[in-house]
């Protein structure tokens, strides 16, 4: 019987059984191929960053930056195709997990759980450092103004004397600027993030079809040693009679 959001009679035989045969699964295998694939595209800028002891040239920053900018002020349409397809994966996990059996908690629901952490890691560090990238000046400009506050605090400190008492009339937000390619370095970083959550909901994806499988073929050995057990008894009672 149901019992709750989870069906727990629900079985791969059941006829509403939603696995990884349904079109459920094509909604969400889809937005996460595509998103991996903007993401590959982006992996010859983001290697220089991350996996390299070479020093950055100030023209690498500066081209990898006027393509982040180019990204980030693109016509409204691309951006909202990107939402659009992010939210279809978001519909196929809601199909597949209405009235779930086990498997599609086990699977499905984890599976969801790495999908929001990766909308996650997009809405919070890339669309962050896009802006950041976007805005006037680019991140030459931040860097700058960073440091020139820098510079304010340490002339007020030293003006303070032995006391070592700053007086700070502007608000104080808690937040560290960092410098411009310690910004890039953390947005490549977080590409590679976003990769891997990606890949963890297509391995789990994959584990949900190779469980079905197995089970297919355990229940099909079982019913062939079940009917030959049937048939063996049929045939040692036709013997006695």
């Amino acid at each position: 019987m149901p019992s709750q959001w989870v069906d727990w009679s629900k079985t791969t035989r059941s006829k509403d059984y939603r696995g990884s045969g349904s079109f459920s699964t094509f909604l969400i295998i889809g937005p996460v191929c595509f998103l991996l694939g903007i993401l590959f595209a982006s992996f010859p800028y983001d290697f220089p960053l991350l996996w390299t002891s070479d020093p950055i040239p100030p023209a690498y920053l500066d081209h990898l930056e006027t393509h982040l900018r180019f990204l980030h002020q693109s016509p409204p349409l691309i951006a909202r195709m990107l939402h659009i397809i992010v939210s279809v994966g978001f519909l196929g996990f809601f199909i597949k997990l209405f009235r779930p059996s086990e498997a599609n908690v086990l699977f499905d629901g984890g599976s969801l759980i790495l999908y929001v952490i990766g909308a996650g890691v997009y809405l919070s560090n890339i669309v962050k450092g896009l802006r950041a990238v976007s805005q006037p000046g680019g991140l030459a400009a931040a860097e700058a103004d960073a440091a020139a506050a820098a510079a304010s605090v340490a002339a007020a400190a030293a003006a303070a004397g032995g006391g070592g008492r700053v007086l700070h009339t502007g608000p104080v937000s808690g937040e560290v600027v960092l410098g411009r390619e310690d910004t890039l370095r953390v947005l490549s970083a977080s590409h590679v993030i976003l990769a891997l959550v990606l890949v963890g909901v297509l391995v789990l994806q994959a584990g949900q079809w190779y469980a079905e499988r197995k089970e297919a073929d355990d229940m099909v050995k079982a019913d062939r040693e079940a009917a030959e057990r049937k048939a063996a008894a049929g045939a040692g009672g036709k013997k006695k009679q």
